[in-house]
């Protein structure tokens, strides 16, 4: 991977992943944003094996420990599911419905793989479903076991515009517009960076027939 200089906040590289060839790559505070790199087939193949997914473990939105429900509609496939509701925030092995997760499709894997070549299999696939005049505060992945593995984040839809802070509450932040088939990993010094999306511009993409935006964060749990 090289890497160029564009000023504060701006440093970008050319990642090659095996025999891919070259992705553009933007850093921002720390998070690795690889533009286009899920090509259209690929994203419609990720799109169809969400559904399914959602299908087995249907989209529900989380109670935040304060009682309020999240803006966004989620749902998990993998061993393990996020969760959220009055006693705090936290992994759980079933859906609320007491069903077990589905497994995490083979397509989705794949850019864990690529993205991620030297971690674990993940445990979790945290589905995240934005709808116009959805949003999510800054926060932090934190409710992991160990630090050491990235979270790899897959965007597909209608744009969003991502925030990046500090791995500490408060200080300056920067944003960038996530686009359909965008990768972002938040892995080294920015593994516990606060981060957030502000807004969905509606009407940026047709891969989704009712618009919106799927967001999705492979991360290893134990």
């Amino acid at each position: 991977m090289t890497l160029q200089d564009k000023g504060p906040g701006k440093l970008e590289c050319d990642a090659h992943f095996g025999g891919l060839g070259p992705v553009p790559c933007q850093v921002l505070r720390g998070v690795h944003i690889h533009r286009h790199a899920l090509d259209p087939a690929t994203q419609t193949q990720v799109v169809e094996d969400v559904r399914a997914i959602a299908q087995a473990a249907p989209l529900y939105s989380p109670l935040t420990p304060w009682g309020k429900p999240m803006s966004v509609r989620m749902t998990s496939a993998g061993q393990f599911g996020w969760y959220s509701d009055r006693r705090g925030y936290r992994y759980v092995d079933r859906h609320p419905s007491g069903s077990p997760w589905p497994a995490i499709p083979l397509s989705i894997l794949n850019v864990w793989t690529r993205f991620a070549p030297d971690a674990p299999v993940p445990e979790c696939c945290l589905v995240n479903y934005y709808a116009e005049g959805t949003r999510m505060g800054l926060h932090q992945d934190k409710d992991e076991a160990c630090f050491d593995w990235p979270v790899v984040s897959i965007s597909l839809g209608d744009d969003a515009l991502f925030r990046v802070g500090n791995v500490t509450k408060g200080g300056k932040t920067e944003s960038t517009w996530l686009q359909s088939g965008d990768v972002a990993v938040l892995g080294g010094d920015a593994r516990l960076a606060y981060h957030g999306v502000d807004r969905v511009k509606p009407g940026t993409s047709d891969l989704l027939p009712k618009g919106g935006r799927i967001n999705l964060t492979l991360r290893v749990v134990t």
